[in-house]
């Protein structure tokens, strides 16, 4: 296999150079801007499905290697490479950012009405770097995503901060500060747990080496200093998640950001938190994973069900769609943790139909507060009449949110639910409780915002035009093309969780009951 492939290099560098030219654009060249985002966000989706259509489901575990010297004293690299779960998270995220460049068009035009301009009174906000900053978010995502090298991966980790600090704070809501430094404040704590644990996974290693590979070739025997390094890194990427109780960040950074921001902090960038505890918990420190996942499972339930409620009580639609994803991430980490193959599998899935799915109802949430200036449920009311397209897409992204079977987020939920099952009943049963608690809250907010008598100010909404439609279309298509046919990505994303499976030296349970040499017994 060889060490020099540019593949993923070159993936990951498009991005970059997107955005330094856009940066360079001058305030007037605002139209400019945009098409060259958009322009660069779809050469960057192209060049990915060319990468994942000529991935080998039954080739090397790692494929696209590439790595070059970068810091030679301490045997850092610029190390990149994909398995199957980073390769869908990657697709995933590239696949998200066209819809929100498309969505977010006229997002900072005082004339579109939206609520993101509204609150640019006295203030002049720049299209160039919004536009600019999210060329330069997807540069870290997909880095993070592809990186080998531990230390490679940190440093994309904690400069994901920088652009989502930006979006949150310069074109967010009215309490985008406090949002954005909250937000900043929580996953820099983090990444100094995980640089203090990176630093003390190189001293302890014997290998002494930042490769991926190599550190899961060579796990460390001592117990005691495998479950401080696993904290390390767990309490990290949890808050990145968020799990429960490590999630308050979020519905306020997910309420105040732009919606287009939103769609990628909760559907890519809190991905991140769950790829690193298949790709770095659970390979690197595999007797820890085991000792620590009792209570793993017991705060991801935990997660669901106060989440769901918190999500029952909220008036604030951002901050109701926020809090659902704070119980989706509690299904993904009890999938992780369950060691099953279905459970495993069930949460790459659910990681990658939670980005399109919540990505989606970001985006529609945000096109109607573009059209009544407010994120109150409470203002709306009949906008199925005057709106029918924007109601649908509400609809089918909101039916999403809560599972149901023929969207893809159902695949995803019963594969967690059946893998945890076989290891834990109870905590599976509980955990069964959160999808009616999801209907409950996705359509209330349905029934406030769209049923009912029509109000006054619904009567001057407009209904989606093209743009618009092209924004969303193409990720309920995913939603449900995934829900009946979830095949390509499971023989996609099953090699790689098998293999973390056999590093974390667990294996499926044997059923009690089955076929006999002489029977059924």
């Amino acid at each position: 296999m060889s060490q020099h492939n540019p593949a993923l290099l070159i993936l990951t560098a498009l991005p970059l150079v997107g955005a330094l030219a856009v940066f360079s654009l001058r305030e007037a060249q605002a139209k400019l801007a945009k098409q060259l985002s958009l322009a660069v966000s779809l050469a960057v989706l192209v060049y990915t499905m060319v990468v994942l259509f000529s991935f080998d489901t039954k080739g090397d575990r790692f494929q696209f290697v590439g790595s070059w010297t970068w810091i030679k004293a301490f045997g850092v690299h610029l190390a990149f490479g994909v398995d199957g779960i980073a390769l869908v998270l990657t697709a995933m995220a590239v696949l998200l950012v066209p819809a929100v460049i498309l969505a977010s068009w006229n997002a900072l035009d005082s004339r579109a009405g939206s609520e993101e301009a509204a609150t640019a009174s006295g203030r002049r906000r720049s299209v160039k770097n919004y536009f600019g900053l999210i060329l330069l978010l997807e540069f870290f995502m997909i880095g993070v995503f592809t990186a080998m090298d531990v230390f490679l991966f940190y440093v994309f980790f904690e400069a994901m901060l920088v652009p989502m600090y930006f979006i949150i704070g310069s074109f967010g809501g009215p309490r985008r500060q406090y949002a954005a430094m909250k937000f900043f404040l929580y996953s820099l704590v983090g990444g100094l747990l995980m640089l203090a644990s990176v630093i003390g996974l190189y001293v302890t290693s014997s290998v002494k080496t930042f490769s991926i590979s190599e550190l899961i070739a060579h796990p460390m025997p001592d117990n005691t200093t495998q479950k401080w390094l696993f904290l390390g890194f767990f309490i990290a990427f949890a808050i990145k998640a968020p799990l429960v109780p490590f999630h308050t960040w979020l519905p306020d950074a997910g309420a105040e950001a732009p919606a287009g921001g939103a769609a990628l902090l909760v559907g890519v960038l809190d991905k991140v938190g769950t790829f690193g505890f298949l790709r770095y918990c659970l390979p690197l420190f595999p007797d820890a994973s085991r000792y620590f996942a009792t209570p793993v499972l017991i705060l991801s339930v935990i997660g669901i069900l106060y989440a769901a409620f918190l999500a029952i009580g909220q008036r604030d639609m951002k901050r109701l769609v926020a809090y659902t994803s704070v119980a989706h991430f509690g299904f993904i980490g009890l999938g992780i943790f369950a060691f099953t193959t279905q459970g495993g599998t069930g949460a790459v899935l659910y990681m990658v139909n939670h980005g399109f799915s919540t990505g989606a109802l970001f985006i529609v949430v945000g096109l109607l507060i573009a059209r009544g200036k407010s994120r109150n449920v409470d203002d709306y009311g009949g906008a199925a009449k005057v709106t029918p397209i924007l109601s649908g897409m509400f609809l089918l992204a909101g039916l999403s949110a809560l599972a149901l079977p023929g969207m893809s987020t159902f695949v995803s939920e019963f594969l967690v639910l059946v893998g945890t099952f076989t290891r834990h009943k109870g905590l599976a049963v509980l955990a069964t409780t959160g999808i009616i608690l999801a209907a409950i809250y996705v359509l209330y907010l349905y029934k406030r915002t769209f049923q009912g008598p029509v109000t006054e100010k619904v009567t001057r909404f407009h209904d989606l035009n093209a743009r618009e439609v092209f924004a969303v279309a193409p990720l309920i298509a995913l939603i449900v093309f995934l829900g009946v046919y979830p095949k390509p990505v499971l023989d996609v994303i099953n090699p790689a969780v098998k293999q973390t499976l056999v590093n974390v030296h667990k294996s499926d349970p044997t059923p009690k009951y089955g076929t006999a040499a002489g029977g059924t017994k």
